[in-house]
């Protein structure tokens, strides 16, 4: 490849990753592919050799919180974080951890808290809530344990005001990788001891 071709793509590259994490700061967006997709649209980028891998997103994102929203941004990942920590408390039985962007401390402005628990079957988790009267919301995605493609429940539910997404994994899963897609890595995620740690770190 020529030189100037080249360094054309890796500004492009680094374009994008700007403004997808523009986007994901300030549209709430945490789909890391749709922001992109965005982004490239937004600067006329038809090249697809140009898009950032998600790693580079995510240091633009921090930066961009940083920059522009501040202790706004930190007060809100504290304050979602507590509020993790109180829902995984409830559903300690299921073996709960945190993952997404509350733990990884970049949660936007319309962030979710994402959680992974751990049962034999969904239907415990959903009689769980029902004899607690929270209400929820079910659905699927696809997600890899291991490089198995699989289905996974999803019951999404109202904590304090809070929107949670539980995804219900098989008790096997606890102990392998789980990825969003087949390529990419591992989930990063944190159980009750460590959230607990993060929360009282005021971080």
């Amino acid at each position: 490849m020529p030189k100037e071709q080249k360094f054309k793509q890796q500004h492009m590259r680094a374009r994008i990753a700007v403004v997808a994490a523009r986007i994901m700061a300030e549209d709430g967006i945490e789909d890391f592919a749709l922001a992109k997709r965005k982004a490239a649209r937004q600067l006329g980028a038809g090249d697809t050799q140009s898009l950032p891998d998600n790693d580079e997103i995510e240091t633009e994102l921090r930066v961009h919180q940083s920059l522009y929203q501040g202790e706004e941004q930190r007060e809100r990942v504290r304050f979602l974080r507590s509020q993790a920590l109180a829902a995984m408390e409830r559903l300690a039985d299921f073996k709960p951890y945190l993952t997404g962007p509350v733990l990884k401390g970049t949660a936007g402005r319309y962030a979710d808290i994402d959680l992974q628990v751990f049962a034999d079957s969904c239907k415990e988790l959903e009689i769980f809530l029902l004899n607690r009267n929270i209400p929820y919301q079910a659905s699927e995605l696809r997600h890899y344990s291991g490089n198995q493609e699989r289905a996974v429940s999803v019951l999404s539910l109202d904590w304090e005001g809070t929107p949670v997404r539980v995804a219900v994994y098989w008790p096997g899963d606890e102990r392998r990788s789980l990825k969003t897609s087949p390529l990419g890595r591992p989930l990063e995620r944190a159980g009750l001891d460590a959230v607990r740690s993060l929360v009282a770190s005021g971080e």
